[in-house]
C-alpha cells in the first residue's frame, strides 16, 4: 500500500498500468504462464481494493491503483488517520487474500472435483497473504511493524524497520542461492532486490493538496452535505473535491445546529485538528 502522487479527495477511483506490467504480461504469455499471471493480478487487485474499502470506512480516500510488474499499489491520502485505524487499513489487504484462500479450501471440502481448477488461485491468494505479513518495508507487515514500534522505539523506528527489511531481504536471497543447486528461483532474487530497495523508501502516503484559488474562474458546483455535529472533522474529508465547493450542514439530536463553510474546514485542516468534533469547529467560528 504505497503512493507518491498527490491525489485529490473526491476524484473517482483510477486504475493505471505500469509499462513494465505490460511487458511482464507479454513475457508470461510467451512462456505459457499467462493464466498464473492473470490470477496474480486479480489477487493483487482484491488486496488493494480491500485497503481502499477499509480506508473509506474511516472517511479516507485511497483512490488510485497502479498495476506493477510485481503486484499492485494503491495511493491516496491518510493525513490525520489514527494509529489503530491505519493498522486496520493495512490488515484489510492480507485478510482479504486469506479469506479468499480459505474460501477455496472450503470449496474443495464440499466439491473435491473443483480442486484441479482452483488450486492455483488458492495458492496465489495464500502466498500474497503470507508475503505481505513479512516484517519488511514496503510490505503491509513492515508498515504495521513500524506503527507498533513507534511508541516503543521512538526516534529509532526507521532504523529498526530498515534492519528488519534488510534481514528479510537477506533471507529471501539466501533461499535463491540454495535454489540454484536444483532449480533457480529467480522470482525470489527479484523479490529480495525489491525488499532491499524498499528498505530505504520514503513515506507511503501523500499529503492532502488544498484546492487553488483559480478553481472559481470557471465556476464550480456547490455540494451541501448533512452530518451529525458530533462526528470528527476527518469524516468530512471524503466530501472534499477540486470540482465542487463543500458546505456542511450540521445536525444535533435530529435538529439543524449550524453551517460550516469550506474555508472554515480547511483552516482546521491546516492546523491539524483532524479529531476535532464538527460541533466545536462550528462554535469556534460563531464566536469570531
Amino acid at each position: 500500500m504505497r503512493g507518491a502522487e498527490n491525489i485529490q479527495r473526491g476524484e473517482k477511483a483510477r486504475l493505471r498500468l505500469h509499462p513494465l506490467f505490460l511487458l511482464t504480461g507479454v513475457l508470461s504469455a510467451c512462456f505459457g504462464a499467462l493464466p498464473l499471471f492473470l490470477l496474480a493480478v486479480i489477487a493483487a487487485l482484491e488486496h488493494e481494493c480491500a485497503h481502499a474499502f477499509a480506508a473509506r470506512r474511516f472517511g479516507y480516500a485511497l483512490n488510485q491503483i497502479v498495476l506493477m510488474p510485481y503486484g499492485a499499489v494503491v495511493s491516496g491520502d491518510l493525513t490525520g488517520i489514527s494509529r489503530s485505524q491505519q493498522l486496520y487499513v493495512l490488515a484489510a489487504g492480507p485478510l482479504a487474500n486469506a479469506v479468499t484462500a480459505l474460501g477455496f479450501t472450503a470449496l474443495w471440502w464440499l466439491y473435491p472435483e473443483t480442486y484441479p481448477y482452483t488450486d492455483a488461485a488458492a495458492y496465489v491468494s495464500f502466498s500474497l497473504f503470507l508475503v505481505n505479513l513479512l516484517p519488511a518495508y514496503p510490505l503491509d507487515g513492515g508498515r504495521m511493524l513500524s506503527l507498533l514500534l513507534a511508541p516503543i522505539a521512538k526516534g529509532k523506528t526507521k532504523a529498526v524497520l530498515t534492519a528488519f527489511t534488510l534481514l528479510t531481504a537477506a533471507g529471501v536471497f539466501a533461499y535463491f542461492v540454495l535454489s540454484c543447486f536444483s532449480r533457480p528461483a529467480f522470482t525470489a532474487l527479484a523479490f529480495s532486490v525489491m525488499l532491499a530497495a524498499g528498505a530505504f523508501g520514503g513515506e507511503p502516503y501523500s499529503r492532502l493538496p488544498l484546492p487553488g484559488k483559480g478553481r472559481f474562474l470557471h465556476g464550480v458546483k456547490e455540494s451541501r452535505v448533512a452530518l451529525d455535529a458530533s462526528l470528527p472533522l476527518r469524516t468530512a474529508l471524503r466530501y472534499l473535491g477540486e470540482d465542487r465547493y463543500l458546505t456542511l450542514l450540521l445536525f444535533e439530536d435530529g435538529e439543524f445546529f449550524a453551517e460550516v463553510a469550506e474555508e472554515e474546514l480547511f483552516s482546521a485542516l491546516e492546523r491539524g485538528d483532524y479529531a476535532l468534533p464538527l460541533r466545536s469547529l462550528a462554535v469556534q467560528y460563531e464566536k469570531m
